[in-house]
């Protein structure tokens, strides 16, 4: 039996993919990876996680997801920096669930070494 992949769309388990980054056992090494492990931080409902990788400057006080929402796949589009040289990045996706799609253009920002998204512009 084969172990499912990542709901981040990573060809790894969800254990050495995002799973290590949400326990706290490794940091997310680029803009991309951490988009990825936050949109699987939305599929899994860990609000905690999505606050602490949130810029302290736009984080909201509280996080409230909808247990209702299925979250079915993510796409990455597009990326601008975000890697170990850089000190911001973007990454353009679209994340979809049932019954629609969101289309973002995320920033992200390195705060004491570590990446952060700051906010995202949704698009058409």
């Amino acid at each position: 039996m084969t172990t499912p992949s990542c709901p981040c769309g990573g060809s790894e388990p969800y254990e050495k993919c995002c799973g290590r980054f949400h326990a706290g056992t490794a940091a997310a090494p680029t803009a991309e990876a951490l988009m990825r492990s936050r949109y699987c931080a939305f599929v899994k409902g860990d609000a905690g996680y999505l606050l602490r990788t949130w810029h302290p400057r736009t984080r909201p006080a509280r996080l409230d997801l909808d247990p209702g929402m299925r979250w079915t796949g993510l796409e990455i589009l597009d990326t601008a920096d975000g890697s170990a040289f850089h000190a911001t990045g973007t990454v353009t996706f679209r994340a979809s669930y049932r019954g629609g799609s969101l289309h973002e253009r995320s920033r992200f920002a390195r705060v004491d070494g570590a990446w952060v998204y700051v906010d995202g512009e949704f698009l058409d």
